[in-house]
């Protein structure tokens, strides 16, 4: 049962089951392998700022397919003599050429509120990797995807114009990889294209592989998420993302925007070592991730241009945030920040009443428990150490830059190594506990609880987001107390299904964000649930 339990939680985790699969060139909706033909041409050359005359026949394949599906008009916005990047290995002066496309609803668009999907169309430029001089991106997937999905996404948005009741504008800004130049220009010197603007959708990628996340919202996100909960198709999302890159050193065309328009901003977070360099080729994209992509933003996009409530261009616009989190299989978890404390209070009573009804059952004294939450931790934090320390030794190996907590490449091996340490941690645990833990199985068990309650307690007061440890902590808590109530232990495999399929799917996407080089941190959140898992396991054997 238990084993059963991992297995399928790992397969639903890892999107067998949860993801959708491409549709073929001729299906009527959105098709994945429809983008295709578009990034086979996109991406036949470099064409970062360093070529201009690959970057204009990008630029003017894009104007014919703009024009192509019908838009009312295509402006060229040029800007010149621009700078960058700065502070880096090399600095290019260029031109930046940035293009926006308008799809008025049949009403006109006098007055109209618009929808405005955003994507850059410049790759790459020259990027330095470890045992080689310098490589340059072809753009298949940074920032192809986002042109791809762009141009499909208007393909069948234009088919039921007639009744849209919001206009559709594109734009594709130039210059994107140096310094946000295009969106920085267009958004300094021509303010006025994005007035009547009720949504920006932004599209990236970062790695062709992978399922697409919505890694970020604009400030007062709640009427927004509502939105994107009531329509998006296999959603998938973390508010603690938009939380970590707000204080992160890492920007897209969004950011310039977000403060001002409510939006969402779409990426891929896969394999570091096919981002920004020559393995983002048209051989590596994934026409799977693309459909992912599709199913999130055409319903979104769909609801938005037909519904006459969003007329009202402020409509999206809140001073409320939401705490969301995707558990795949169970699909996406949308509540105010006021129920998500009621539902932290909550969860903390039930642990402090199964706390109190252990303690008052005689099996375990508050003191051990501490000790035991204190050796775990201690533990937890010697795995970070060893977790970094092996993320070091593996660049070296590679001759690559460690950067602790900072985007790692040329470590080309480094998803395998990071998925070989965490096997070796799971069995490792494993084995310890067997020894030495069984003795003490409801210390040891509870120990783990309160060791999740306090970290609960203390990343909510200090970030407003404690999903890693919360939902563990309820699980475990309602699972032991329901077994209590009805005398079944099947409630606790259910918990730890539920926690298993939010820890695969959420560790996979922060070792994907953070790389490597925070692989220390992954193991220590990873070791804490596997502390909790196993001693859940053993309890339901026992």
């Amino acid at each position: 049962m238990i084993a059963a339990t991992v297995l399928l939680s790992a397969i639903l985790a890892y999107g067998v089951f949860t993801r959708p699969n491409a549709k073929p060139a001729d299906y009527d909706g959105f098709s994945g392998e429809r983008v295709l033909q578009d990034l086979e041409v996109i991406s036949r050359e470099h064409h970062s700022v360093a070529h201009p005359e690959e970057r204009a026949a990008v630029r003017e394949y894009l104007i014919g397919r703009l024009e192509q599906l019908g838009a009312d008009t295509v402006k060229v916005f040029r800007y010149d003599s621009l700078r960058g990047p700065f502070k880096k290995h090399v600095t290019y002066t260029f031109d930046a050429y940035d293009v926006l496309a308008e799809f008025a609803p049949a009403s006109g668009a006098e007055d109209c509120t618009w929808l405005m999907f955003v994507a850059h169309y410049d790759s790459r430029y020259s990027q330095p990797m470890p045992k080689r001089d310098t490589v340059w991106s072809y753009g298949a997937a940074d920032d192809g995807y986002g042109l791809g999905v762009t141009l499909e996404t208007v393909r069948n948005l234009v088919k039921d114009r007639a009744n849209w009741n919001q206009g559709v504008k594109v734009l594709f800004t130039d210059a994107e990889e140096p310094e946000l130049n295009g969106m920085t220009a267009i958004w300094e010197n021509n303010r006025e294209q994005f007035d009547n603007v009720g949504l920006v959708i932004n599209l990236e990628a970062r790695g062709p592989w992978g399922p697409c996340l919505l890694f970020e919202t604009c400030p007062g996100n709640s009427r927004v998420l509502d939105l994107y909960a009531q329509c998006a198709k296999s959603p998938f999302t973390y508010s603690l993302t938009t939380v970590v890159y707000r204080i992160m050193p890492n920007f897209t065309d969004f950011t310039l925007v977000k403060d001002h328009i409510p939006g969402l901003n779409f990426s891929t977070i896969t394999d570091v070592n096919h981002y920004h360099t020559h393995l983002d080729n048209f051989s590596n994209v994934s026409a799977k991730t693309i459909q992912h992509y599709g199913a999130q933003v055409l319903p979104v996009a769909s609801e938005y241009v037909h519904n006459p409530k969003y007329a009202d261009n402020d409509y999206l616009r809140s001073d409320s945030d939401t705490v969301n989190f995707t558990i795949p299989g169970l699909g996406l978890v949308n509540m105010s920040k006021t129920w998500y404390l009621v539902l932290n209070i909550l969860v903390f009573l039930l642990f402090i009443l199964l706390l109190v009804l252990e303690l008052r059952r005689g099996g375990a004294k508050f003191s051990r428990l501490l000790g035991k939450a204190g050796l775990i931790l201690g533990v937890a934090l010697l795995v970070f150490v060893f977790g970094e320390f092996a993320a070091w030794v593996c660049a070296k190996i590679a001759g690559a830059r460690f950067v602790l907590f900072g985007v790692t490449q040329g470590i080309m091996f480094d998803n395998a190594a990071m998925i070989v340490l965490t096997v070796l941690l799971a069995v490792g645990t494993l084995l310890v506990y067997w020894k030495t833990g069984r003795k003490h199985r409801s210390e040891v068990l509870l120990g783990a609880l309160l060791l999740d309650f306090v970290l609960s307690a203390a990343l909510l007061f200090a970030l407003g987001e404690n999903l890693m440890f919360l939902i563990p902590l309820g699980c475990a808590v309602a699972a032991l107390l329901l077994g209590r109530l009805t005398g079944w232990k099947f409630w606790i495999p259910v918990a730890m299904a539920v926690i298993l399929l939010h820890a695969f799917s959420f560790l996979h996407a922060l070792a994907m964000a953070l790389t490597i080089g925070a692989y220390g941190a992954v193991a220590m959140i990873a070791f804490i649930d596997l502390v909790l898992l196993i001693s859940l396991a053993d309890e339901y054997l026992s």
